[in-house]
């Protein structure tokens, strides 16, 4: 529980971090999409590079760490 923990609290950070909350998408594919995107992070193993990218951009960022597994799913967000 504790590695979901941390990684929902790091994905929630990135999402905010770069300002893609807001660009969600909603309804029923949403879910699965979530769901997809939270398997990439828990199975992620750049934890400490996103750590760290994290705490460099306390005043947000354009784009999501290169090495994030969700970086084109996020981007795709915000291109929108």
């Amino acid at each position: 529980m504790d590695r979901l923990n941390e990684r929902a609290e790091l994905m929630g950070r990135m999402l905010d971090t770069i300002g893609a909350m807001k660009y969600m998408p909603s309804g029923a594919q949403s879910q699965a999409v979530m769901r997809s995107a939270a398997y990439r992070c828990i199975n992620c193993s750049e934890t400490d590079a996103c750590r760290t990218w994290l705490e460099q951009h306390p005043d947000g960022a354009e784009h999501p760490l290169d090495q994030c597994p969700n970086a084109a799913l996020f981007n795709s967000w915000l291109d929108n």
